[in-house]
């Protein structure tokens, strides 16, 4: 139970956390779209947290597996071969997922920014399935034990 709790606890936080993180993404991408950041900045601000995003996705379905919920692994394992395919698919020469010359050139603006949106919808649903599964975890068995008639006394 505690290894269960563990990873439950884990992903609900990872989760949060990265849809702040989508959030600050949008904001900048936002920003660039706007001209208030130039092409060079946005892109090191943005490539300096995608390889982070995709480590902590990776430890949360990896103690997910651990913990055998085999369904909520299987939830995950796709957003992390994506993250994986999105972070090495990147040529030699490019400075990462954001590139400046590309962000501009080839309208890739409008692609990150879709791309954000389908992740935050992911990760919203993902924090309250978290949050569901976390405290049934924590509730498994009875909650409120009854000692004598009539009187309730719980326990944590």
């Amino acid at each position: 139970m505690v290894l269960e709790a563990i990873s439950l606890g884990f992903a609900f936080v990872m989760s949060g956390a990265v849809l702040f993180l989508l959030v600050y993404f949008i904001l900048t991408l936002s920003d660039l779209e706007s001209d208030y950041l130039n092409a060079h900045e946005c892109c090191s601000n943005l490539n300096f947290w995608v390889v982070p995003h995709f480590g902590v996705h990776l430890v949360a379905t990896i103690l997910l597996l651990l913990g055998w919920h085999w369904v909520l692994f299987l939830f995950n394992a796709p957003m992390v071969a994506w993250l994986g395919y999105e972070l090495f698919r990147q040529p030699s020469g490019s400075l990462g997922v954001y590139d400046p010359a590309e962000i501009h050139n080839r309208g890739k603006i409008k692609e990150h920014l879709k791309n954000c949106m389908i992740r935050i919808g992911y990760y919203l649903i993902m924090f309250f399935v978290y949050l569901y599964c976390i405290i049934s975890a924590l509730l498994k068995g009875d909650p409120i034990r009854r000692h004598e008639e009539g009187e309730y006394v719980s326990h944590l």
